[in-house]
């Protein structure tokens, strides 16, 4: 007898619907599995076994066989094990056949308790647009039901599965939906407590109004991090879409917040310099989502950004071009969404004192400039906004004044993006940051005073057509935030004003 079961397994932030195939007849032999797996599924034969030895079913006397279609497309993790235990006893004559609008996954211990898996979000979106109803684990319950019509099954363990296909036990349906994200902003740290630093405040106003990239550069106590821990709570909160986009990816790493089971507000990533490339942008023998894809929607913030490996650096030019990670590996090509705001901050030099007036700076020119190219030309060239950050004086750690809160910034932001949309761009192309060239002509053409500012600016700062493009989108995002329909010379004086650092690098 040939029974089938339906299941999946995550494939990037997608799933690869996997049909389950189990042969049983009677003479010696054991339970093999096919149709590429990996080592995790080759092992789930034990487990299965062990499993079914548990609910008393007698399997001696039985070859079986396992299928996973489509055979060309390899099998990664744990996720198949309750399927292939379903399909085993089917095909043995111990459980009815297991329905295919009826989608099953989750891991098996070796008594049958189910236990919690990666990748449910996306498998349990691919059942749901499928029309089929999804048993899973508990464990996996509150992070499934975030996606809207789903109808969820959960389970404890094996027996409790089998005994809902016998109809001996009832599970009552959950529908999943649970109304998007919550729309309080994030608690957590205000701008209100950083001392001074106004213009540094303002550049990340404008990043944030603009979904810009931003580099800070400044003396060790500056205020830098402090800065770059603010941004989140500046943003404007995260839309249903982005919600659900930013929790697949989670799901597929396994790490989607208890007992939400959603990514409610934008994520905030500050990996370590010691970070290797497969970390940062992902990968790995069987690829996980690597930083930038944890940051997608949100922030990645790298601190101390010259103490990164020029190679590991080098791997985020992709990322922050197209808003995507591309991992190839012989099997194929996996996809991961990596749209994020990098903020980054740096010494001056590699005392950290160059510009600060109350220490000695002892590095030597040609410290300091191998220092700086520790950052590539082209990579510099990606980030829009780049400023030096001065030493905090007393006067202003000590005073009693406090500046904007970050509930008045954002409430500036939302504005501005505002009327990004009211142009009529959607998508990534609702934040400047991603104008296409096409939109850049026709929303960010400067008035003729600026345009000979800007070819100024060209001729002292050597911009690159990258370098003029990100000065001008920068310039759209000042006018937005003042509410100014067109761009104006003093909108890209203020833009120039942000590559100094472009300047000094090549200097």
């Amino acid at each position: 007898m040939v029974t089938r079961v339906y299941s999946a397994v995550p494939r990037g932030v997608e799933a690869l619907r996997v049909q389950v195939e189990v042969a049983a007849r009677y003479g010696s032999g054991d339970l093999a599995v096919v149709g590429l797996p990996d080592a995790a599924v080759r092992e789930a034969r034990e487990r299965v076994l062990a499993a079914i030895r548990h609910l008393g079913a007698d399997m001696t006397g039985r070859a079986i066989i396992v299928n996973l279609s489509p055979a060309e497309e390899r099998k990664e993790g744990a996720l198949l094990d309750l399927a292939m235990a379903c399909g085993v006893l089917a095909a043995c004559g111990h459980s009815p056949v297991v329905p295919p609008d009826l989608w099953l996954l989750g891991e098996l211990a070796l008594d049958g308790v189910l236990r919690p898996v990666r990748g449910v979000l996306p498998i349990v979106e691919a059942a749901t647009e499928a029309g089929a109803s999804v048993l899973l684990p508990v464990e996996n319950l509150a992070e499934a039901r975030v996606v809207a019509g789903a109808r969820l099954l959960p389970a404890c363990s094996l027996a409790e599965g089998v005994a809902f296909l016998r109809g001996e036990r009832e599970i009552p349906p959950v529908r999943g939906g649970n109304g998007g994200p919550s729309a309080a902003p994030p608690e957590g740290p205000d701008l209100a407590e950083v001392s001074g630093q106004p213009q540094a405040k303002r550049a990340l106003e404008i990043a944030a109004a603009g979904g810009h990239h931003l580099l800070l550069m400044g003396p060790p106590g500056a205020g830098k991090t402090m800065l770059a821990q603010r941004l989140p709570g500046i943003l404007p909160p995260l839309e249903e879409g982005e919600a659900l986009a930013t929790t697949k990816v989670y799901s597929v790493a396994q790490r989607v917040p208890r007992p939400a089971g959603l990514i409610a507000h934008r994520p905030f990533r500050a990996p370590h310099h010691t970070i290797s490339a497969a970390g940062l942008v992902g990968g790995g023998s069987t690829p996980r989502p690597g930083e930038v894809s944890l940051a997608h929607n949100g922030v990645l913030f790298l601190d101390e950004i010259t103490e990164f490996r020029r190679d590991v650096l080098e791997v985020l030019r992709q990322p922050l071009e197209s808003g995507e990670v591309v991992i190839a590996r012989a099997v194929g090509s996996l996809r991961f969404p990596a749209r994020f705001q990098l903020v980054a901050a740096s010494n001056p030099c590699p005392c950290g004192h160059l510009g600060d007036p109350r220490r000695e700076c002892r590095c030597t020119p040609p410290q300091i400039q191998r220092y700086r190219a520790r950052l590539s030309g082209p990579l510099l060239d990606r980030i829009d906004l780049q400023l030096e950050v001065p030493a905090v004086g007393f006067g202003e750690l000590m005073g009693h004044g406090c500046g904007e809160s970050s509930g008045t910034v954002r409430a500036r932001v939302v504005a501005a993006r505002a009327r990004q949309l009211a142009r009529g761009e959607r998508g990534a192309a609702a934040c400047n940051a991603a104008l296409s060239v096409p939109q850049l002509r026709r929303w960010c053409q400067p008035d003729r005073e600026g345009e000979r500012l800007l070819e100024l600016a060209v001729g002292r700062l050597g911009l690159s057509a990258r370098g003029v493009h990100r000065v001008l989108r920068v310039a759209r995002t000042i006018a937005d935030l003042e509410g100014c329909p067109e761009v104006t010379a003093r909108h890209v004086a203020e833009a120039v004003a942000y590559r100094t650092l472009e300047r000094a690098s090549r200097a």
